[in-house]
């Protein structure tokens, strides 16, 4: 795999994105690296003529940019999501560098999965809940006391080190995780909203926080990584759990 190889299968995915001059700018900034697939959702105004002026000739971008309502269909696809945020969150993700991120995202790109790098509003950031969507959170080391990042900039810190990481580089693809594809952003997100009813059929919560626990057991299937067999699997387990519920629930006098 060599760097013109992998950048199909890398996205940049801008989340409620306030200025439409700030699309434009990172549409700017991943041209230069040799990127053009970008993700918006629920931007304030796009199109928009100063998005247009910004990207300054980036123009197969913001033709390319799919607009999506939630992040879950922009996240459609991948099988490793990495949100960028510049504070520590409520959220426990796996916390790396620019280039630990790189490594992560180059290795999967060359097993043929789909990757998406995760930017939040510019005010605000990414949410928790958009954040636990994610299988890491990827902190750019600027300083303590000044650490806010223009949306842009942050887009071309990530975009340069993809391409530096690659350039001039043949990426040997590692060994599949898997025998069957891995399960996808959207596929897993179909399995949390089992999950979550699930639990609710089986009474689990006991007056335990619904929010928390399903934060965490997010954290733990993200790390296991399945499979989509894997991920039939355990949907079986979890119909199979909720039909014993409901027949002990028709038993009760």
């Amino acid at each position: 795999m060599t760097a013109a190889d992998f950048p199909s299968l890398i996205r940049f995915v801008l989340v409620r994105t306030s200025h439409p001059g700030n699309i434009g700018s990172a549409a700017r900034a991943m041209r230069t690296m040799g990127f053009t697939r970008m993700d918006l959702v629920a931007p304030h105004r796009f199109p928009d003529r100063e998005a247009s002026a910004m990207a300054a000739g980036a123009d197969e971008v913001l033709a390319g940019a799919g607009v999506h309502a939630g992040l879950v269909d922009a996240l459609g696809g991948a099988t490793l999501a990495l949100g960028l945020s510049a504070r520590r969150r409520g959220v426990n993700l796996p916390e790396l560098t620019p280039r630990e991120a790189v490594a992560q995202a180059l290795a999967a790109a060359a097993r043929g999965e789909q990757v998406a790098l995760v930017f939040g509003n510019e005010r605000t950031g990414l949410e928790n809940e958009e954040l636990a969507r994610c299988h890491a959170m990827v902190r750019i080391p600027s300083v303590d006391d000044f650490s806010s990042l223009n949306l842009a900039q942050a887009v071309q810190v990530m975009a340069y080190e993809l391409r530096v990481a690659s350039l001039g580089e043949n990426i040997p693809a590692p060994p599949p995780l898997h025998d069957e594809p891995p399960a996808d952003a959207a596929q897993m997100e179909r399995f949390y909203e089992h999950l979550a009813q699930t639990l609710d059929d089986i009474d689990f919560h006991k007056g335990r926080s619904p929010t928390m626990i399903m934060l965490r057991l997010r954290k733990l299937f993200q790390r296991a990584q399945m499979d989509e067999r894997e991920l039939r699997m355990v949907h079986g387990i979890l119909a199979d759990a909720q039909r014993m519920a409901k027949l002990a629930g028709e038993k009760k006098p």
